[in-house]
């Protein structure tokens, strides 16, 4: 994947648009209204502070459906992230909680979305919403069908999350890579707002350069000022939340300082 193409750069920083909960979820508040409020004004802030995408996410839908999620949800997600997508000047990215690929892929080609984020793509993990299964095989396929030049970020160790079978991580790259077909990696640390094993980035950058140097590494949790700099000179990218909420707390608005900060912080 061309990264500079697709993000206008060659390091993306992407922001997360983390949702509160949306119609039909257990701690919904009523009001569409905010949610459009808070969505756009995080996106704007992120636009504003400097960094270079947003991905969407309904973070606020605990507890998650495992795979499929109702077709209100999609509906509900469309309708954000073509507000978005029109808000601000940068791609926009979407991620469906746990495990919706299909419903991620359908929203970003709708709604004028660049890319998607797939928590399980290839092979099995435990999480709390039990056993998920990868499938690959369904969204690039889904991809084909849709006409869409939407790219597939997968992770390979996602958080919140355990392999049933002990698998090191550059088998779990290349397979996510050669058998997957997906467009990118992520790297990711054991939940959300840790930091991923530099260690690990490394080997999975290692056995991405074997197979495919084209296929982009971008870290997927626990990126902050402290650290931006040596995971970045590593990977090819990062996915940032919890570090530019405001008081470092995931659940909160993004703070513009925070943001500006860490923008900064690369740019030196």
């Amino acid at each position: 994947m061309d990264l500079q193409a697709r993000f206008g750069t060659e390091t993306p920083l992407i922001g997360m648009v983390h949702l509160p909960a949306l119609p039909g979820a257990p701690e919904y508040d009523g009001s569409r209204e905010a949610l459009r409020e808070r969505a756009h004004g995080d996106a704007r802030a992120l636009a504003e502070s400097g960094f270079d995408a947003a991905l969407v996410e309904n973070f606020g839908d605990a507890p998650f459906y495992p795979e499929s999620v109702p077709k209100h949800t999609v509906a509900e997600m469309t309708a954000i992230t073509q507000e978005v997508a029109a808000a601000i000047d940068l791609p926009v990215g979407v991620n469906v909680l746990r495990n919706d690929a299909e419903a991620a892929l359908s929203v970003a080609s709708a709604a004028g979305g660049s890319f998607v984020r797939v928590n399980v793509h290839a092979g099995v993990r435990a999480t709390d919403q039990g056993w998920i299964e990868g499938r690959a095989h369904e969204t690039m396929r889904l991809r084909e069908r849709l006409d869409t030049d939407v790219a597939v970020f997968a992770d390979i160790d996602v958080k919140h999350s355990a392999s049933p079978v002990d698998r090191d991580a550059e088998s779990l790259a290349r397979e996510t890579i050669e058998r997957g077909l997906a467009d990118g990696l992520i790297v990711s640390g054991p939940e959300t707002g840790s930091a991923a094993d530099a260690d690990t980035l490394e080997r999975v950058v290692a056995a991405r350069d074997d197979c495919a140097p084209e296929t982009p590494v971008l870290v997927g949790s626990g990126v902050r000022v402290e650290n931006a700099a040596s995971l970045l000179a590593i990977a090819d990218g990062a996915i940032v939340g919890t570090a530019v909420k405001k008081d470092g707390n995931t659940t909160n608005r993004i703070d513009s300082e925070r943001a500006a900060a860490l923008v900064e912080t690369l740019a030196d």
